[in-house]
């Protein structure tokens, strides 16, 4: 038998809370609908996500045990093909326009795009680090502070399957001058991953750049005491301290 993959989407269900309102002889009881986006994380594991006002999956992501799951949660396949994935493959395509635009060098298309897609999705990841990747080629520090605060608040972007893209944002950050909230946005990642030798390499790569050798050489020997055979670090760990400005945080 084949090997089931996950997570699968299950697709939009539906919630049906009961509330009660005012007391006693004229309290009234009204049923409040919620729909929520499904994904199996394994046999006997489910994800919810709730959708906004767009039928995007959108928010905090909460897992559920199946007993609860089953009981309480109602599929809605018409509600699913009528609107979310609709809406979905609008926002893919809105998404992949602007990644499209920002390589070929068209900034301000680019820009256009993902703000049409965030305007879907206010915390789409991808849509934000795209945005954030324009604003700092555009030197608008300012709005680029507002995405890098935005990013910061969702746990999503420092997730393991988003780590080459908070990675590649990180260095363009830093690329463009933008120290401080590259370090910001590093150290965030550190919070959800505290062992990834790459993070820290991009960490000194920062220092480096700010004129930090010994900022520079502390994040490479933590690089490298995770990983001893991460070469990129040996060698730019050995030209730091073969340097007479290197300063060793050991001494």
């Amino acid at each position: 038998m084949p090997i089931e993959e996950y997570p699968q989407i299950l697709g939009v269900y539906s919630l049906q809370v009961e509330e009660v309102a005012g007391m006693g002889g004229t309290s009234v009881k009204h049923a409040q609908v919620t729909y929520w986006y499904v994904r199996a994380l394994g046999p006997e594991r489910y994800e919810v996500q709730p959708l906004n006002i767009h039928h995007v999956p959108s928010g905090i992501r909460k897992e559920v045990a199946e007993l609860e799951f089953l009981k309480s949660y109602v599929p809605e396949p018409a509600y699913y093909r009528t609107h979310t994935v609709p809406a979905l493959k609008t926002l893919a395509r809105k998404i992949a326009e602007g990644e499209k635009f920002f390589k070929e060098g068209q900034l301000d298309d680019a820009e256009r795009e993902f703000l049409k897609a965030l305007m879907i999705d206010d915390l789409n990841v991808r849509a934000n680090f795209g945005l954030g990747e324009v604003y700092a080629e555009q030197k608008e520090f300012g709005k680029l502070k507002k995405i890098v605060d935005t990013l910061m608040g969702i746990s999503e972007a420092f997730q393991e399957e988003q780590r080459e893209r908070f990675n590649t944002f990180g260095i363009n950050l830093r690329k463009n001058g933008h120290f401080d909230e590259s370090l910001r946005f590093y150290h965030r990642a550190l919070e959800f991953n505290d062992r990834d030798e790459n993070v820290f390499f991009n960490i000194a790569r920062v220092h480096f750049d700010k004129g930090d050798r010994v900022g520079c050489v502390e994040h490479l020997r933590k690089a490298l005491d995770i990983n001893p055979g991460f070469h990129e670090a040996q060698k730019f760990l050995k030209f730091c301290e073969g340097s007479r400005l290197a300063k060793s945080p050991r001494a």
